[in-house]
């Protein structure tokens, strides 16, 4: 049963009543003649092809009556050849192609809406993210639009098995949600289950775009940092993702893809990996692993050898405080952990025509003057900033923060308690990992739990081309 009647007047006020047009300056009605017929076309400003639309609206107002069709489906099919029309019968899907950017034509006598997508949206170019660079490889990078990013993973997997499924959520916002995967291999019964998770989402906006969606998709436990999802502003990561059965989420307004299911070695990857030789990109794959542990036991485990510092011996005496330590050692490392997160956000907010000046009091003022004046000895500042440098060897910022608490979680205890502190610390921070699951329900420490020693093979170390595709097959 369609919502209009064909009765020009009525429909007409049907839709300026559900748009409110006459209440919103950059929703634009254009009336004009076709044929005989009286017509209407329903868009937004700044959203459609302005070329396209002129060039329509001039073919329509030059046609001869004799040659307009008396139905919608004859209209489609013999004067308006434009590509992805659609004959729309709800009052429903009208208002939402019209508010997502889709022109829609309202003609005398017909019973059906026609949409014609001439969307264009704002968009910037697709330059390489700030925060998702390469040493080598590809230099472009997701955007806000959505079709964009569709066609930066089409224009790098030319196969039809890749499937680009839409979806939208959000009562008010109607975002526009596409899952990416190939099919024949991808997980069956885990994309069926996150098309029942998008489904059932109820909320009115999916206002911080991935991140909303991701607290919508997983309700773990909150107490646990670990991040479920890995997300990527490159193009190439989420190419490779899918074609090794992840899905990845692309979310209109968001530069970021989200790739699942993730474990703990999905997030420690990089691009770089894969753009180098296989011993340059095995050795910067260990880098980031023994990195990322020194960031999270280096303060504690300095922190306890302070505490105990007849373990030292002779040879490494060197290594304790030389100076007067005027503030407690672990208030040393706290007080740093929170200013650094005080700089980090201070960088964030600076305009770029100071990000020098911001440089230098950070650098000499923050840096040697706290420690001239007894505020902080060097040897705290000395393996804080390695803890700082190491927090960027890895992309992930949701993993940066998680080692970041587990970290302080040990701190604290390694103080409360001495070597029984570091223990149940660094036994907390094992458990923490080995006790989170994926989105899908895999061990977060796949394929290290449950063992296989393949797949771990590609993990740990990186495997030729060849050779890898040769034991994904198998």
């Amino acid at each position: 049963m369609s919502d209009f009647t064909g009765n020009y007047e009525k429909d007409k006020a049907l839709l300026n009543r559900t748009l409110r047009v006459s209440e919103s300056f950059d929703l634009q009605q254009h009336e004009f003649i076709l044929g005989k017929k009286r017509s209407c076309l329903y868009c937004i400003d700044g959203m459609s092809k302005d070329d396209i639309l002129q060039k329509l609206l001039q073919y329509f107002i030059g046609l001869k009556p004799e040659k307009v069709p008396n139905n919608a489906d004859e209209l489609t099919e013999q004067i308006l050849p434009y590509a992805q029309n659609e004959l729309l019968t709800e009052l429903e899907r009208v208002v939402k192609n019209v508010l997502t950017g889709i022109p829609c034509l309202l003609v005398e006598g017909f019973a059906e809406v026609v949409s014609i997508d001439a969307r264009s949206y704002p968009a910037r170019s697709v330059e390489e993210p700030e925060k998702d660079k390469v040493m080598r490889g590809s230099r472009d990078g997701f955007v806000e639009t959505l079709n964009f990013n569709t066609a930066l993973i089409r224009r790098r997997i030319r196969d039809p098995r890749l499937t680009l499924h839409y979806c939208n959520a959000g009562s008010v916002s109607r975002t526009d949600i596409v899952l990416c995967y190939m099919d024949g291999r991808v997980d069956r019964e885990f994309l069926a289950e996150l098309k029942r998770r998008i489904n059932k989402i109820s909320v009115e906006s999916l206002t911080m775009n991935q991140q909303s969606l991701a607290e919508c998709l997983y309700h773990g436990k909150w107490y646990n940092p670990f991040p479920k999802f890995k997300f990527s502003e490159r193009p190439d990561t989420a190419a490779a993702a899918i074609l090794e059965g992840d899905i990845v989420i692309l979310v209109d307004n968001s530069p970021a893809a989200m790739i699942l299911p993730t474990t703990i070695f999905d997030i420690i990857e990089e691009a770089d990996d894969y753009y180098f030789p296989p011993v340059t990109g095995t050795y910067l794959r260990f880098t980031r692993f023994v990195t990322n542990f020194l960031a999270l036991f280096l303060t504690p485990f300095f922190l306890l050898l302070m505490q105990n510092q007849h373990w030292l011996g002779e040879t490494w005496q060197f290594v304790a405080v030389k100076e007067t330590m005027n503030i407690p050692l672990i208030w040393q490392f706290l007080i740093l952990e929170f200013a650094l997160d005080g700089l980090r956000l201070a960088s964030l907010n600076t305009p770029s025509m100071l990000s020098l000046p911001l440089s230098v009091i950070a650098g000499v003022i923050i840096g040697d003057f706290t420690v001239q004046s007894g505020w902080f000895n060097s040897e705290a500042m000395l393996y804080m900033a390695f803890v700082a440098i190491a927090n960027y060897t890895q992309v992930s910022l949701e993993l940066g923060y998680a080692l970041k608490f587990m970290r302080l979680i040990l701190l604290l205890l390694t103080e409360w308690f001495g070597l029984w502190g570091f223990i149940v610390g660094t036994v907390l921070d094992v458990v923490a990992i080995c006790r989170n699951k994926t989105i899908g329900g895999r061990s977060y420490l796949y394929p290290l739990i449950p063992l296989k020693p393949r797949q771990l093979l590609q993990r740990v170390f990186r495997v030729p081309l060849p050779r890898s595709e040769h034991q994904q097959g198998k």
